[in-house]
């Protein structure tokens, strides 16, 4: 069972490619975090599964949704194996650490991670760029290379630890991880004249934080900035503040 998150694609095809290379069933993270709003929890029995998870790297580290999903699921069982997946525009920090940590405080052990670089998407602090159409490609065709072997990994239940830590990863992983969770909002993004109302920024929101109101794009205030509705909107109509101001649009 592979459980993903992802906002603009880049985790989403990761996933995809995995499932169908294992021949495992793909479950939404936020899917489900849903339905266990609604039906008040979810109980998994995991017995001798190979239980996967793949998801962005936030901040150098895995999204909080993800780390929230891992805590509230009631896991029965033992896994015959546990892995992550991540992709990253440049490193990962210390998400191999603090995801092993948050895996084991819901009573599951780590065997294995995979890293894979993919094209850039979070713009939402100056200096953030989108990878050049070149760079981008680069990484794509890097990945494409890369999943036979991680499917093969994974099929053969090896341990492997396949990590890009980067530089001054406690630094990243920890103290700007944790000021990037207390201080994500949606509430810079705006909206230009040039919107048509199509509703491409709510439908591929992953977590339905949008509502269309008299035409308009409207945030409901439950983001983890994603930068869907920015990437996706075929006008680029939608801006967070004045970081993203002429620096294109990617998603997978």
């Amino acid at each position: 069972m592979i459980f993903y998150y992802s906002g603009c694609g880049n985790s989403r095809w990761i996933a995809d490619e995995l499932a169908k290379g294992l021949e495992d069933k793909l479950e939404f993270i936020p899917d489900l975090l849903r339905k266990m709003d609604s039906e008040a929890g979810l109980t998994l029995n995991v017995d001798g599964d190979s239980l996967g998870f793949v998801f962005p790297i936030y901040a150098w580290a895995a999204p909080k949704l993800v780390e929230e999903f891992v805590l509230k699921v009631c896991w029965k069982g033992v896994p015959s194996q546990v892995w992550f997946a991540c992709t990253c525009g440049d490193e990962m920090g210390l998400t191999l650490k603090t995801f092993r940590q948050t895996l084991a405080k819901a009573g599951l052990k780590l065997d294995s991670c995979y890293c894979f670089q993919m094209p850039e998407t979070y713009l939402c602090f100056p200096g953030f760029h989108l990878d050049t159409e070149e760079g981008a490609q680069r990484k794509i065709a890097a990945a494409k290379e890369k999943l036979p072997k991680v499917i093969e990994s994974i099929r053969n239940a090896e341990r492997v630890e396949d990590t890009i830590v980067g530089s001054m990863p406690r630094l990243k992983s920890g103290l700007i991880r944790d000021a990037f969770n207390l201080f994500v909002s949606d509430k810079g993004y705006r909206v230009l004249e040039s919107c048509t109302g199509c509703g491409v920024c709510a439908k591929h929101c992953p977590l339905h934080n949008i509502r269309m109101v008299d035409g308009r794009p409207r945030w409901q205030g439950n983001c983890t900035q994603c930068m869907a509705c920015y990437h996706y909107c075929p006008q680029n109509a939608i801006q967070y503040k004045s970081f993203t101001k002429d620096k294109g649009q990617y998603h997978f």
